[in-house]
């Protein structure tokens, strides 16, 4: 087990993560639809206490690590920003980077189930902040101009993901965009669970391909559906062809195959992309 460069906790704290996850991800994997309205918030809240080494608290005291985080985001949102534009940010977790980009938006809207991190001690005089039972986008329909989520689809239920998506795109002006970046599941799992399962078991209760996003984006009547990858710093728009071959080649492998094929490039490149839908 390699254990990544960036990770700064022990593999005891991991270990404890780990199984404190996938106990609480079992409880909204057996959940009906009607309990897991309130489970979601249950369970990240009890995460986030029972794990005080999470790295939502150190992302939080640790400015290097966020600077570089947000560097990294606006080099993906940058093209879909404009002054006084209507924002949301879906799983807004500590809400440090929405409230970096209220000082462009006119008006900033953060959507997340969790409240234990997303407590902003001086929050912009534009931002408002949103509590969600993990489907509900409690915004003004068909306001926001750039929706926009970073690793949050993978957290939903398989059953809740169409349902989030359909009220995203209801938020949505006509002509605005939705940008989506979550793990891609042909090179995973990507939670916790890495250093100790061959498939998510926390709290990534499904890893998407970005075949299947497409497919999804689509039937929820985005019209016009394409990918952005990164390529030597840069995030630029690649055919949704190539990344569609690559992951059918993939699929067929062996898992031991895949991941070793999936740490190539060019795969690497085309499996971490990046979903954009225009409504």
């Amino acid at each position: 087990m390699s254990i990544d460069a960036s990770e700064t906790r022990s593999i005891e704290q991991l270990r404890e993560q780990f199984e404190i996850e996938r106990e609480l991800a079992e409880r909204l994997r057996r959940a009906g639809r009607r309990e897991r309205r309130g489970l979601y918030t249950e369970v990240y809240d009890e995460l986030y206490r029972r794990v005080p080494h999470h790295p939502r608290w150190t992302r939080r005291t640790s400015p290097e690590a966020r600077r570089a985080a947000h560097a990294g985001q606006l080099r993906v949102l940058g093209r879909f920003l404009r002054p006084g534009c209507t924002y949301l940010e879906i799983g807004a977790g500590d809400c440090l980077f929405a409230a970096q980009v209220a000082r462009v938006a006119g008006t900033v809207w953060a959507v997340d189930v969790a409240q234990e991190v997303s407590r902003l001690e001086d929050p912009p005089p534009n931002f408002h902040f949103v509590i969600s039972d993990g489907t509900s986008i409690d915004v003004p329909e068909a306001s926001i101009d750039v929706a926009y989520s970073n690793q949050m689809m993978e957290h939903l239920h398989p059953d809740d993901a169409r349902e989030q998506l359909e009220n995203i795109f209801a938020a949505l002006r006509p002509g605005g965009v939705y940008v989506c970046i979550t793990p891609n599941r042909l090179d995973g799992p990507h939670d916790v669970s890495r250093y100790f399962a061959d498939e998510a078991c926390g709290f990534h209760l499904k890893e998407w391909t970005y075949t299947e996003l497409e497919a999804l984006f689509r039937d929820v009547g985005f019209r016009r559906v394409w990918p952005l990858v990164h390529v030597r710093g840069r995030v630029t728009r690649v055919p949704a062809a190539w990344i569609r071959s690559a992951e059918r080649r993939l699929d067929a492998m062996t898992p031991q195959r895949r991941r070793a094929t999936a740490a190539r490039f060019p795969y690497r490149r085309l499996l971490g992309s990046i979903v954009v839908g225009r409504r």
